[in-house]
């Protein structure tokens, strides 16, 4: 029998990508009665919702063109992980073996969902597989072969911009975390232990859950077999930048045993010293002070190291493991944002000091 694909798709505005995505699907070749797309329809707070023209245009090809389509409208924003979440419920509940999730801005190929499958079903200690994600419209170029992550949190797209032909990766392989721009994660693995994290909202939900996977003794993989197209724009909107910050270092507290805690904490300072002067150059120096402020806080405090309690009382494997294909450099995502400081200060001194860091941790 056909393992079932609930292909979640997190609508938000979604009226200049839809058709895009519905196009796709109609030439999907993964058996049309083994997939559904479930919209989940997040109001847009200028735009309002998606749910009417999706009524119109989408819904009348459900079960003709495209795969039995499901409209999920919300009637508030609960975020990125709170979004998927519904349509997580969704899924579980009708007993789908799969789940594909898929950005607001991203497309799949004509074969995406069945090497995705065939992958996880050869191997059931993989937990989450990344698609191939090229950009959109320039189809030759790549998006991210797997997203990288530095040692004090940030994450960044692996390959991003290289031409797809400069590339030779065998058709599965071990990434840091996998971009929630388009992954399948195993229904059995979101039934034990747990879908998206409602509390990050937005940015490194899929770092978590991937960290998550990993620390319980799993895989997270890219296969190269299955593409999906991405209208990915990287520039980020500084009111978002509270959320980046947050989350960075609420992953870190979540995962990361006392001892590596410590051995970072010089970097971890150096890098925040830097990084407010730039704030405060740059006008944006508030930002900084909201995600001090919300760590200062007791309660929010309290709310990650309940977390960590349970991540740590489960994690299967040593920091040594978890963190051995972490990196100390950070790679320009856009040619106009190459920066000297970056390029000849802080890429060299944090790469030596990881190098040292990484010897030493044997916990």
């Amino acid at each position: 029998m056909t393992p079932r694909v609930a292909i979640i798709y997190l609508s938000f505005h979604s009226e200049p990508y839809i058709e895009d995505v519905a196009n796709a699907l109609a030439v999907e070749k993964y058996p049309k009665d083994a997939l559904e797309f479930v919209i989940v329809d997040n109001p847009h707070p200028q735009y309002g919702s998606s749910v009417p023209y999706l009524q119109a245009n989408i819904l009348p090809r459900s079960g003709k063109d495209l795969p039995k389509v499901t409209i999920l409208p919300q009637n508030e924003n609960t975020g990125f992980a709170g979004g998927n979440n519904k349509g997580v419920e969704y899924a579980l509940a009708n007993n789908f073996d799969y789940v594909f999730f898929l950005n607001n801005d991203a497309y799949p190929g004509p074969n995406t969902f069945a090497p995705l499958v065939t992958a996880m079903e050869a191997d059931q200690k993989i937990a989450i597989a990344q698609s191939f994600i090229r950009l959109h419209p320039n189809r030759h170029l790549i998006n991210t072969s797997g997203n990288c992550i530095h040692f004090l949190g940030f994450g960044y797209c692996r390959d991003y911009r290289v031409p797809v032909e400069q590339t030779n990766y065998s058709n599965v392989i071990d990434v840091p975390y996998a971009s929630g721009a388009a992954f399948m994660v195993r229904a059995s693995f979101i039934r034990e232990y747990g879908a998206w994290d409602q509390d990050f909202f937005l940015y490194h939900e899929d770092m978590e859950w991937s960290l998550r996977a990993k620390v319980l003794g799993y895989r997270v993989v890219m296969v190269r077999a299955s593409e999906v197209f991405h209208a990915y724009d990287f520039k980020r909107s500084i009111s978002k930048y509270f959320w980046m910050e947050r989350n960075r270092f609420a992953v870190w507290l979540m995962y990361l045993k006392g001892g590596t805690l410590l051995l970072i904490a010089p970097a971890v300072l150096m890098m925040e010293i830097g990084s407010y002067l730039f704030a405060q150059k740059g006008g944006w120096a508030g930002e900084k002070h909201k995600v001090y402020k919300y760590w200062l806080d007791k309660t929010n405090r309290a709310l990650w190291i309940d977390k960590r309690k349970k991540i740590q009382a489960l994690r299967l494997i040593t920091d040594k493991q978890l963190m051995a294909d972490f990196t100390g450099r950070v790679d320009f995502q856009e040619p106009d944002m190459e920066s000297a400081i970056l390029k000849y200060i802080a890429n060299p001194f944090f790469s030596a000091y990881w190098a040292v860091a990484k010897w030493l941790i044997f916990w």
